[in-house]
């Protein structure tokens, strides 16, 4: 086989793992609602938020270039949204900007990041500012933050659409149309009521997933420091391995499968370049930080107000994905 008969091969690959696992996801969200809700609905709630929170872990896996080397087809993988809340489209453009290692945690780069900069939070009305102290400790991330996250997001989403935002609203447009087949599936296939779905699969899959963003990234002045390692946790298939997130950060395109063994092949070279900014599972993040706030909310270094009497114009164009603080976005996402 000639070198560029392997080229050829390597951009056709399907990583069947990732493909096998799409199915199951949406096979396992139909048979709980149409098979286990009639039953044992209770179960069946809790199985469907299982399955939200799986989905959102596809996606994300999806936006870095998986499971084929097409991303029309891989946006098919993830397009009925059935944990109903993010735009595919969205969600690829915000996290890949996230990307940029060099500015993590930065409120005014990274569009994920949950500090905000102190003039920002200065800003902002007394209650406000309480929800996001709760929010700030692990209880109050895994109960509030789904809701901080997504009306935020919302509402400025809304903005740039009637701003003009052309690639925004066709992301949203996409996100209609797969809304239109899943929201007729559970309310009248299933039989579940749309506000029941809302108040548990969806809320409960956002909680899920946010005991895994929850440490993710803290200020530090290394950034190979900013991104954690939780090593061990019966929830790492749930988040396909992202609980290696510092090993997920430094390999992007390497598929979910694999980051365990890369991870165990070279832990004390991991852990090294990360300055040691890890746990052993997550309990252990329970355990100090659920009623307690791991991190402060202003920024370390965003600190200073603007200088009175001098014009000031923040590098902000949309609020982040975590509804906390604002970042610019690109028009279009990054090409795969």
């Amino acid at each position: 086989m000639t070198s560029k008969s392997i080229r050829r091969h390597s951009v056709r690959a399907i990583e069947w793992p990732t493909v096998v696992l799409a199915f199951f996801c949406y096979a396992t969200w139909l048979a709980t609602g149409f098979l286990l809700w009639p039953s044992y609905p209770v179960l069946a709630l809790a199985v469907l938020a299982f399955t939200a929170a799986l989905q959102s872990s596809i996606m994300h896996e999806v936006l870095h270039g998986h499971p084929t080397r097409n991303a029309r087809v891989n946006e098919a993988f993830v397009f009925l949204p059935i944990g109903l809340v993010w735009p595919f489209r969205r969600f690829k453009t915000i996290h890949l900007r996230h990307h940029a290692d060099e500015r993590l945690t930065d409120p005014l780069d990274d569009p994920e990041s949950y500090y905000q900069a102190l003039w920002q939070h200065d800003e902002l009305p007394p209650t406000m500012k309480f929800l996001l102290k709760i929010n700030n400790t692990m209880a109050g991330r895994f109960v509030l933050g789904p809701w901080l996250s997504c009306v935020g997001f919302f509402i400025d989403d809304a903005k740039q659409v009637i701003a003009g935002d052309k690639p925004i609203r066709k992301a949203w447009l996409l996100h209609a149309i797969g809304l239109a087949v899943v929201l007729p599936i559970v309310q009248f296939g299933f039989g579940i009521p749309l506000w029941l779905y809302i108040l548990v699969p969806v809320w409960l899959g956002q909680s899920l997933i946010s005991i895994r963003t929850f440490a993710e990234h803290q200020w530090s002045e290394h950034p190979e420091g900013r991104t954690v390692i939780v090593e061990r946790s019966p929830l790492s298939f749930l988040f396909l391995n992202n609980n290696l997130h510092f090993v997920h950060h430094k390999t992007p395109t390497v598929a979910w499968y694999k980051l365990p063994k890369l991870f165990r092949d070279r832990r004390e070279e991991w852990l090294r370049m990360n300055n040691g900014y890890a746990y052993p599972n997550y309990f252990a993040l329970v355990k100090a930080y659920a009623f307690k706030a791991k991190e402060p909310i202003v920024h370390p270094v965003l600190r200073r107000a603007p200088e009175p009497g001098r014009a000031f114009k923040p590098r902000i164009r949309a609020r982040s994905i975590s509804g906390l603080g604002s970042a610019p976005v690109p028009a279009e996402p990054p090409k795969e």
